[in-house]
């Protein structure tokens, strides 16, 4: 059965009050979100805070502690063995065979997910074709290089076809080519109606998400399009200020009345303020006065990094015992 035929209202993935507990320790915390067919779904956050635990809730490795969620419209709970013959599953550790070859570890996926032996052929070729691994089919895996791997495990993990695929930090640890020649396949696949559901702490690769929920401490935290993120979750304007030697002018800015918190951001400083405006007069009379030389200061919308740190850090000041 084509998973789309199962799925409700063009859904993919949905859950209610998702819980998960290790003993004492909420892991995900009564979660709630929806992911339609076809979408490049982002589930970011810092390390630790509940995503992995998540993906394996929705791919049917472990059971919830309560509530509730579909998959391509099958139970996480009761259908868990239906939920991973119709998914791609791919983590950060890649989940190849180093001992083997590039043709035969494609070879083994083929047999895990049991694809019919009149259509292997045409898989393989498909999945070498992912990768870009032409002419390479004998290499040791081993001997590949951290992008040549990525590409050959996310072929790997869509060698049956899957509409749903889950990648867990797919470009951990590799570079930015790597990075962007790998979100460049993705695009793709969600081109053709493939669900991709993505956890990462990268922010610029949050870029490429239509939507997204940021989750902390277990709990979702803000969600969105990348472009309401940035207009909705700020309750703040943000200012940046260029000027040389910027570290060494950001106490004095960050005591400026008005500037709620500044924080380096690269070579220059982002100010969350109250009123753009009367910060922007504040800050250039503080560095004339003191003579810093050429500076800019300018209101601009924030990235989707400043949006998580202000989101995690008012969260952090509403809930203190989380700490």
């Amino acid at each position: 059965m084509n998973m789309s035929e199962k799925s409700p209202n063009n859904t993919a993935v949905s859950v209610q009050n998702l819980e998960k507990k290790f003993g004492e320790f909420t892991a995900v915390n009564r979660i709630n979100f929806e992911v339609k067919e076809g979408e490049i779904f982002g589930f970011l956050g810092p390390n630790g805070a509940g995503k992995s635990t998540t993906i394996r809730m929705l791919c049917g490795i472990i059971a919830p502690t309560s509530g509730s969620g579909l998959v391509g419209g099958y139970d996480i709970i009761k259908e868990q063995y239906k939920i991973k013959e119709h998914i791609g599953y791919m983590s950060q550790k890649f989940s190849l065979y180093n001992d083997l070859t590039v043709e035969e570890n494609i070879n083994f996926y083929s047999g895990i997910y049991k694809i019919p032996k009149s259509e292997k052929k045409e898989r393989f070729e498909a999945t070498i074709h992912t990768a870009g691994l032409e002419g390479m089919e004998s290499k040791l895996t081993a001997t590949l290089a951290g992008g040549w791997k990525q590409r050959l495990a996310l072929g790997c993990a869509l060698i049956h076809k899957p509409r749903i695929i889950f990648l867990d930090e797919p470009t951990s640890g590799v570079d930015p080519i790597t990075r962007a020649n790998f979100w460049g396949i993705i695009k793709n696949l969600a081109s053709q109606g493939v669900t991709i559901f993505v956890t990462t702490h990268y922010m610029d690769e949050a870029e490429n998400c239509n939507r997204m929920v940021l989750i902390y401490h277990g709990t979702i935290i803000a969600t969105g399009t990348p472009e309401e993120m940035k207009t909705s979750c700020m309750e703040n304007e943000l200012l940046e200020i260029v000027l040389a030697d910027s570290q060494s002018w950001l106490d004095k800015i960050a005591k400026i009345e008005g500037i709620k918190e500044a924080a380096l951001f690269g070579a220059t400083i982002h100010a969350v303020v109250f009123d753009s405006s009367k910060a922007i007069e504040a800050v250039k009379e503080l560095l004339q006065k003191e003579n810093a030389g050429e500076f800019s200061v300018k209101k601009i919308m924030p990235s989707l990094e400043d949006v998580f740190v202000c989101s995690i850090e008012n969260y952090d000041k509403r809930e203190p015992k989380k700490n």
